[in-house]
C-alpha cells in the first residue's frame, strides 16, 4: 500500500477464515495499549486500528495488511 489511510477509510484484510472488510477507527503513532495488548507504533511505522463490519470487533494492523476499497 502507498498511500495513507484516514479514518473513516473502507478496507479489507486477510484473516484465516478469509477477507474481511471494516472500517479505520484511527491511525496509531505511538506505541499504545488497547485491550490489554501492547501496540508498537510509530509515524514511521503506523498501526490502524480497524473496525470489522460483520462483528464490530476491533483489531490493529500494519498498512501493508490492509487494503483500501475504492468506491466504483
Amino acid at each position: 500500500m502507498s498511500h495513507r489511510l484516514k479514518t473513516g477509510d473502507r478496507v479489507t484484510w486477510n484473516t484465516p477464515q478469509g477477507m474481511t472488510t471494516g472500517t479505520v477507527v484511527r491511525r496509531i503513532i505511538r506505541d499504545t495499549e488497547l485491550d490489554g495488548e501492547m501496540v508498537a507504533a510509530s509515524k514511521e511505522d503506523p498501526r490502524y486500528e480497524v473496525e470489522t463490519e460483520k462483528s464490530g470487533q476491533h483489531a490493529v494492523h500494519r498498512a501493508d495488511g490492509l487494503e483500501k476499497v475504492h468506491k466504483h
